[in-house]
């Protein structure tokens, strides 16, 4: 399965709602749009958590800027996809993941919803 795209912004439009606006920024989760959650954390470091999951739908991880590797976990196996700005990953319907930050990045993650799964982080942290 090829699991990174080279992503141009001249070709992707989202449709997410005839409604959609824009709001201000507040602390916290990025709100839920039309089933999804949208947004575009600045990481420095990894998640505090061991992987999450999401079983309604695929996920898109689209890097603008820094660089990250993406750990997949599918059919026992682990595969560490490493993603650069204007590369986007398509993590699949039920695929454990994590992202991995190799240096300060920022990601926008379209994520499907309500449900998702999270695992808590190992002891040595990993």
């Amino acid at each position: 399965m090829e699991w990174l795209h080279r992503v141009g912004f001249p070709k992707i439009q989202w449709d997410l709602s005839e409604t959609m606006s824009l709001v201000p920024w507040e602390s916290g989760p990025p709100p839920r749009v039309d089933g999804f959650v949208i947004g575009a954390p600045f990481m420095t470091r990894n998640a505090p958590h061991g992987g999450e999951m999401h079983p309604d739908g695929d996920e898109v991880l689209f890097l603008i800027s820094g660089s990250v590797d993406v750990l997949l976990e599918e059919d026992g196996a682990e595969n560490i996809v490493s993603v650069g700005p204007g590369q986007a990953v398509v993590v699949p319907k039920g695929v454990w993941h994590r992202v991995l930050i190799r240096e300060p990045s920022q990601l926008l993650h379209v994520t499907p919803g309500p449900k998702g799964e999270w695992r808590p982080l190992r002891e040595d942290g990993a």
